[in-house]
């Protein structure tokens, strides 16, 4: 079987799923197109066919990447919403799954809990993409991978340094980092800790490869020679505590002083959305070492490699 043979009609759920060379041939195709858009090439080949979108969180970058996307291969997308869909009145997913089957030729949905997704993928053929969930979000990790793999001509043998809310994104980071061989350090307050599952994993392919993943409240420990440097909200969609996560995330800040910390090569990171004066500084994300809006276009990049190779 050929390494593109391996994704067609498959779920795209979590990268876990997922063996290093698999990720990096994504990682390639996703280079390729970006290439092809830098040159104003068109590159339409899965005409004809269509898109089921259902989003039950907010977005900006993700709705409108993937439907960039999935309009540059030559695809046609449809949008909603679970409180627009007859799943607002209590219509079972595996009933709305196996109709939008009968319709279209893949699902992106972005909604809460990963046991959705699981449960859409269980009751289609046609691929389900994960566009987030409160557990992971593996269409940003590979964003984030091809972005720092730009910036630093490789992955193998970084240093990650994340500081923000232990969620979706840091988890899916943490995936990534271990099994594409990149130390991470994931700096915050005691009593906050990432996923234990994703954790489990994390450490176990971090052990194989012979890296580090590393849990620490210390600021200094987790940006010292940092290759990247990424910050995220202290508050992530869905949380109520919001006063109490800013008041323990403060000292955690990405400004001047504490990007300094990092090696001086490093860049910075942010999936966005973003707020100046809390987790980071407007100097540091529009400073020269920000990547951040690089990193918000390769969404559209990874996304396009994800529907070319696991669309049928």
């Amino acid at each position: 079987m050929s390494m593109k043979d391996r994704f067609q009609g498959k779920d795209y759920l979590t990268l876990m799923d997922w063996k290093p060379e698999e990720i990096k041939y994504i990682l390639d195709v996703s280079a390729d197109f970006k290439r092809q858009r830098m040159m104003k090439q068109r590159h339409e080949n899965l005409a004809g066919r269509t898109i089921a979108m259902v989003f039950e969180k907010n977005s900006t970058r993700t709705r409108f990447s993937f439907q960039a996307a999935i309009a540059h291969l030559g695809m046609q997308s449809f949008y909603s919403t679970p409180q627009t869909m007859q799943l607002a009145r209590g219509e079972p997913i595996k009933d709305t799954a196996r109709i939008l089957d009968r319709y279209c030729d893949g699902l992106v949905i972005r909604t809460f809990g990963q046991d959705v997704v699981e449960e859409y993928a269980a009751y289609m053929d046609s691929p389900v993409i994960n566009a987030l969930t409160d557990l992971t979000h593996p269409c940003q990790g590979l964003a984030d991978m091809l972005t720092m793999r730009e910036h630093k001509g490789k992955l193998k043998g970084l240093k990650v340094a994340y500081v923000g809310d232990p969620w979706n994104v840091c988890q899916s980071l943490m995936v990534g980092s271990s099994l594409m061989g990149m130390d991470m350090y994931v700096a915050l307050p005691k009593g906050w800790a990432p996923n234990e599952k994703i954790t489990k994993f994390a450490n176990e392919h971090a052990a194989d490869n012979g890296t580090q993943m590393v849990i620490t409240d210390d600021i200094e420990e987790a940006f010292a020679g940092a290759d990247v440097v990424y910050a995220n909200t202290f508050h992530s969609m869905g949380h109520k505590d919001i006063e109490e996560r800013k008041k323990a995330f403060a000292k955690y800040q990405v400004n001047d002083e504490t990007l300094a910390m990092a090696d001086k090569h490093a860049i910075f990171m942010h999936c966005l959305p973003g707020y100046r004066g809390e987790e980071m500084t407007d100097s540091v994300i529009e400073g020269p070492q920000s990547a951040v809006f690089d990193q918000g276009e390769n969404r559209m990049h990874t996304e396009k490699a994800v529907l070319a190779l696991f669309i049928q």
